[in-house]
């Protein structure tokens, strides 16, 4: 599983409109440049915030902790029965 280009795109897009072009158009006044340092950082940091979390999933640290008689369900219900364990016939869960 890879990453798509299709929401790093959307997603710097968006964050690319409120890091570049709100600050352009932000209102003048005496806090211009408070407010366009705001919305920079803001959008920066959000957009890396936002990255690294889709980037995480991309190979999770950790996966799903899965009972022994589950995986070997789930094997043979989708067709991909573990050859070595052609014979086991696994406990119904609720017999524990």
């Amino acid at each position: 599983m890879g990453a798509s280009a299709l929401p790093i795109i959307i997603f710097s897009a968006i964050f690319g409109v409120v890091g570049i072009v709100l600050p352009i158009i932000a209102p003048k006044g005496p806090n211009r440049g408070i407010v366009q340092c705001v919305l920079i950082l803001t959008a920066a940091t959000c957009w890396l915030f936002w990255l690294c979390c889709y980037m995480a999933q991309m190979n999770p640290l950790i996966g799903p902790k899965l009972h022994q008689n589950t995986i070997l369900i789930m094997a043979r219900e989708w067709g991909n029965p573990l050859p070595d364990m052609d014979g086991f016939v696994p406990e119904h869960p609720s017999e524990h």
